[in-house]
């Protein structure tokens, strides 16, 4: 199996089951990193994007890995997401002074997604 195989199905596993969870029991966000609903909407909310995003992002790692035309696809997505959400999180560290062990995992988790999706990536277009 291919390296770029074998970092899709690293990202199935690491997103799918954590937005499963997070999918049934967004609750476990207020002790894991210090978000908390105050309403029903806002519990939908966290379901919404700390579940079914992020299950999202595994389910589209886990068919990549299986299927070789998305690829290109799954690397790109998880690319531009992670850098987003690196980038989100740096500035919101920054601005609101929230640094956090929660907050530098994944500072470190979506930074080194991102740098070998693009690096990935550019192996791809090389073929």
């Amino acid at each position: 199996m291919d390296r770029t195989r074998i970092f899709l199905f690293v990202n199935a596993l690491a997103w799918l089951p954590y937005g499963l969870f997070c999918l049934a029991q967004p609750g476990f966000l207020a002790e894991a990193a210090g978000v908390a609903a105050t309403t029903p909407t806002g519990t939908t909310e966290l379901r919404a994007m700390y579940g079914g995003l992020q299950a999202a992002i595994g389910v589209l790692a886990l068919l990549a890995a299986l299927r070789g035309d998305l690829l290109r696809t799954a690397l790109t997505a998880i690319g531009f997401l992670t850098a987003g959400l690196f980038l989100g999180r740096l500035f919101g560290a920054v601005v609101d002074g929230g640094w956090s062990g929660y907050t530098a995992g994944g500072l470190a988790f979506e930074s080194a997604l991102a740098v070998l999706s693009f690096a990935l990536l550019r192996q791809q277009s090389g073929r």
